[in-house]
């Protein structure tokens, strides 16, 4: 589970911020484990160490992170498999296209004068 929401993390865009008590706890570990940098709210009563977190912002993946990452086929890896089976766009030798401007204008020049060419 934890290595999914680390996935997740590596895939949005950064910093991100969690508000679900579950998810907080998730990125305790993350950040306990080295995994990511992130601002972790200290419980409310330091005492008994509980109390409601309210947000736990990440606000980066470490190298030890993306190495985890690499070891479970991290996404990044490979390319889209969609690549390889869309047909490449050849582009068609062009026809040299100076004849073709340069004919319009002889016509025209050919109504001004008043003279028909061949």
């Amino acid at each position: 589970m934890t290595m999914n929401l680390l996935r997740q993390i590596a895939t949005s865009r950064l910093p991100v911020t969690f508000y679900r008590t579950d998810d907080i706890d998730q990125v305790r570990l993350l950040r306990a484990a080295g995994l990511v940098v992130a601002l972790v709210p200290s419980p409310s009563d330091p005492s008994s160490l509980s109390g409601t977190p309210s947000a736990a912002q990440v606000l980066a993946v470490t190298q030890k992170g993306r190495e985890e990452l690499a070891k479970f086929s991290y996404p990044q890896a490979s390319a889209p498999r969609w690549r390889f089976r869309m047909p490449r766009i050849k582009t068609v030798p062009r026809i040299d296209l100076g004849l073709r401007r340069a004919q319009p204008e002889r016509n025209a020049r050919s109504q001004v004068d008043g003279r028909a060419q061949p």
